[in-house]
This record gives C-alpha cells, structure tokens and sequence, in this order.
C-alpha cells in the first residue's frame, strides 16, 4: 500500500512538472524516497513548493517612475509618425500631429487639382483649337474669350496655375516640417522627462550688504543690495 502511495505521488509530481508549476529538479527521484515520517516531509516540502510557485504574482511595473529612452523615442518617431508621442505616453499630442500630416495633404491635392486645371486652361487657349476649350468652365456667366482679351486670359490663366504649383510645393515642404517637429518634439521631450522640476528648484531674492574694498572711506565701503539665489 505504501509503495502505491509512493508512485501516485511521483505520478502527481510528474504532471505538476509537465505544467510547469514544478520544474524537473524539484521533483524528488523515486528511488531516493525514504519511508515513514520522512517520506511525509518530502512530500510537504513537493507541496509546499507547488503552492508558493502556482500563487507567486508577476509584480506590476510602476509606471510612475518609468523613464522613456531617448533614442527609442528618437527612432519610433523616424519609422512611425507619432510613435515617439505614444511611446512618451502624451497622447494629447497625437490629434495635432495627425491633424498637421491630414491637412498638409490635403492642401496638397486640392492646389495640385488646382495647378492641373489652370494648366490644361493654359494649354488649351494657347493652342487655337476650338475642340479644347477647357478654360470655359472658369469664365463668368456669359464671359466670352475674343482676340481682344485673349491675351489677358492667358496672363490670368498662367499667374493662377504658377501659383497653385508654389502652393502645392509649400504644402510639400511643411508637410515634412510638421514630421521634423515631431520627431524633435518625442525626442526633446523624452530628455526633459529626466529633468528635475521638484520644489527645490527656487530662485530667492533677498537683501545684502556688498562691501567696496577698493574704497577708503568706512562709510561708503559697503552698500546695501539685492542678491539672487539658484537652488537645484
């Protein structure tokens, strides 16, 4: 009977060890059980070992004092736009930078259509034919081009479409502004998470006595004065 008891033991170990709840070296050998009271401690201490390993609790990360990495932040902001914000966990930055990236393209598109537009209108009063007449969609109700005014269409027509091309350009280049602003702003904010801003930083203002050793005369050898303080 006690040799049964022993290998239902050992059977219970083995599986606890296949779960991982018990690893293989703390699993008593069969053959180095002993008998009585002191296969009885052995397996309490099994037991006990079971129970302290399957309560054991992961301690939770204090994310009061985590410190984002700078150059984590650096490169999430480089691959992903506003990953540097998520990773620094200001969140709040997140709308302004996609509204900056949204709105950049959208100009983009809508002075790029512009720019098409005015240019086949350009193309097509220059050419003298009567097929193409594109431009007609940008005259006033009732507006006709005669050879009277032919030439200020085209004028008109060249000044628009040069400056809807400027204004796409533009958009171009602030567009990679607001990703270099973004990457800076995860990066810089991710140094000055280090930065002290506790209550021992003060400036103190108060009065002094500053004493002119180059004078001779006792009473004009000091003066009274303000001194300013920098603690950090």
């Amino acid at each position: 009977m006690g040799s049964r008891i022993k290998r239902l033991t050992i059977l219970v170990l083995v599986l606890l060890s296949g779960t991982g709840i018990l690893s293989a070296q703390e699993i008593v050998p069969a053959d180095s059980i002993p008998s009585d009271s002191a296969f009885a401690d052995s397996i309490g201490r099994q037991l006990s070992i079971m129970v302290d390993t399957a309560t054991k609790v992961k301690p939770k990360k204090e994310w009061s004092n985590w410190r984002p990495n700078p150059k984590r932040a650096l490169w999430l902001a480089l691959v992903i736009p506003g990953g540097g914000q998520i990773y620094n966990r200001k969140y709040w930055k997140l709308p302004l930078i996609y509204g900056g990236f949204l709105g950049c393209l959208y100009a983009m598109n809508w002075n790029n259509s512009q720019y098409k537009d005015y240019s086949q209108a350009y193309l097509d009063l220059s050419d003298k034919d009567p097929s193409t007449a594109s431009y007609n969609k940008f005259l006033h109700l009732g507006m006709q081009i005669t050879p009277a005014n032919e030439e200020r269409y085209k004028d008109i027509f060249r000044k628009r479409k040069d400056k809807f091309r400027r204004w796409r350009d533009l958009s171009f280049f602030v567009l990679c502004g607001v990703y270099a602003l973004s990457v800076i702003d995860a990066y810089v904010d991710a140094e000055l998470s280090v930065f002290d801003i506790s209550k021992d930083l003060s400036l103190k203002v108060e009065p002094t006595v500053l004493d002119n050793h180059t004078s001779r005369n006792p009473l004009s050898s000091s003066a009274v004065g303000l001194q300013c303080s920098l603690n950090f």
